[in-house]
């Protein structure tokens, strides 16, 4: 019986995948497609995507091919009302790379790790039991899993054999997206959005070729089909830019597609898990969703392991539905927000979307969007597994010892630090994550005791962060004082 099958092996899939092996958890991989898609698709990877690889071992050379986005010039009837020039130096800066490329660098981590994927092979079944799952593949084989997680989109199988609902509503009438090569002279590291009343325009470069890039814009009521996608954009930019826009030579991929919001009524039922657009789906404005379904992932293959591994109750699992729906939900909250404020449903609308465009040059506003897409200011501190969470009562000196305290809480994100292997050698927090929990300091028995070879003990080589218990995701799990709420997770 396999330990854990994942179903999808688009970038949820593969980190979940990756995760769970450089963790010591076997893992079946599937996936109904033919094999790797080779089309964009998401394209915007922001800054926890960046460090969820990096734990991950997948980075490797990715950031050497893609395209770091200088600035965004936003315009509204015609004319230019604010450009953002954005700070390279800010971690949160966002990378536009081709979600290919992104699965391209996990499938090659999960070869390293020992995993592989099976293509065109489809769940068309599951039941599940005390012990396990049992799973119909492309109803011809029926195999055994431990645990199945869904990490298969939107139109997730597994969500439909879990009986998981998934209610939502569309945000706004179709869109037309294309990714064309074309002669243009617009500046290749600033993206573009112009404001109309007959529907947004965006322009983004694409990496890969020096006149890729990707147009999106929203179709008038009623459009279902575009028969000839130069043709209709070359219409859309004199109409909604006042210029002749890019002159198309050919086009890699064109979709038309509508903007619906989503988020599933449960991450789990039982045995059986979601993460991805299996659980949510977001407005593509923002480009969080990628990067979202990236950080279920992780924080859900840290669990999995303990559970697996015996060191922790299947209860646990819960804590990841506690932590990570409540995170994909104000997502959505604030993209739907954005999105419903961009298309400019009505002229009233449209008036206030307009006048407060200019405000995006303005620093603080851009800095505090940035930082907010980021997702590097994210923190369960409110969660079930911190001190002010909903098992406080449980074990009111779990993971954080006294409350009120100044700096990193339970449940923030640790910044990555250099640090010193037992050996003397260095390295680096976010290295060691890859492999289970890291104990910043001096080795604790009662760590060890309770978390066995899942945790590594590492020096730092500043001091800062002694005594701290980093999660695999990269959250606080403890400072100081600890063991009470690594044995509240054993609810045997």
């Amino acid at each position: 019986m396999d330990d854990v099958m994942v179903v999808g092996a688009g970038p949820t899939g593969l980190v979940t995948a990756c995760a769970l092996l450089g963790q010591g958890v076997p893992v079946r991989v599937v996936d109904r497609a033919d094999g790797p898609a080779t089309t964009s698709r998401a394209l915007i990877l922001h800054a926890r995507g960046v460090q969820v690889l990096d734990r991950l071992g997948a980075l490797g050379d990715l950031p050497d091919r893609v395209i770091r986005v200088q600035g965004v010039a936003v315009y509204a009837n015609g004319a230019r009302v604010a450009k953002v020039a954005l700070d390279q130096a800010r971690a949160s800066t966002p990378m536009i790379v081709s979600q290919a490329e992104v699965e391209a660098a996990l499938r090659r981590r999960l070869a390293e790790l020992g995993g592989e994927i099976e293509w065109n092979t489809e769940v068309t079944g599951a039941t599940q039991d005390e012990d396990g799952v049992t799973v119909g593949l492309d109803d011809v084989e029926r195999t055994r899993a431990g645990w199945l997680v869904g990490c298969d989109g939107a139109h997730s199988r597994v969500r439909a054999l879990a009986r998981v609902p998934f209610p939502g509503v569309p945000l706004g009438e179709r869109f037309l997206l294309a990714d064309v090569h074309a002669k243009w002279d617009a500046d290749r590291h600033t993206t573009a959005a112009w404001l109309h009343r007959d529907g947004l325009l965006l322009a983004f470069p694409l990496p890969g070729a020096s006149d890729l890039w990707r147009l999106i814009a929203g179709l008038q009521p009623g459009t279902d089909d575009v028969p000839d996608v130069t043709a209709a954009f070359t219409q859309i930019f004199r109409d909604r830019t006042g210029g002749a826009g890019p002159a198309i030579r050919a086009t890699e991929w064109t979709s038309v597609f509508r903007i619906h919001r989503r988020l599933a009524g449960d991450y789990r039922n039982g045995r059986m898990l979601l993460a991805g657009d299996a659980a949510h789906i977001n407005s593509p404005i923002g480009g969080q969703g990628m990067n979202i379904g990236i950080a279920d992932a992780e924080n859900l293959a840290w669990r999995l392991a303990l559970v697996i591994g015996g060191q922790a109750d299947s209860a646990l699992l819960d804590t990841y539905r506690d932590e990570r729906r409540p995170a994909a939900a104000g997502a959505l909250t604030g993209t739907t927000a954005v999105t419903r404020l961009l298309l400019g449903a009505n002229p009233i609308v449209r008036t206030v979307r307009d006048r407060l465009a200019s405000a995006a040059g303005v620093p603080a506003v851009h800095r505090l969007a940035l930082d907010k897409a980021s997702q590097l200011g994210l923190s369960y501190r409110s969660g079930p597994l911190s001190p002010g969470g909903v098992l406080r009562r449980h074990a009111p000196r779990a993971w954080g010892g006294r409350r009120g305290r100044r700096g990193l809480q339970p449940g923030d994100r640790v910044p990555d630090r250099a640090c010193l292997r037992a050996d003397g050698s260095r390295t680096r927090l976010y290295a060691e994550l890859g492999r289970g929990f890291v104990l910043l300091g001096e080795p604790d028995p009662r760590v060890r005791e309770l978390l066995g070879d899942r945790v590594s003990v590492l020096s730092p080589l500043n001091g800062h962060g002694h005594g701290m218990l980093v999660r695999p995701d990269g959250h606080l799990a403890y400072r100081e004082g600890l063991a009470d709420m690594l044995r509240k997770g054993r609810v045997r």
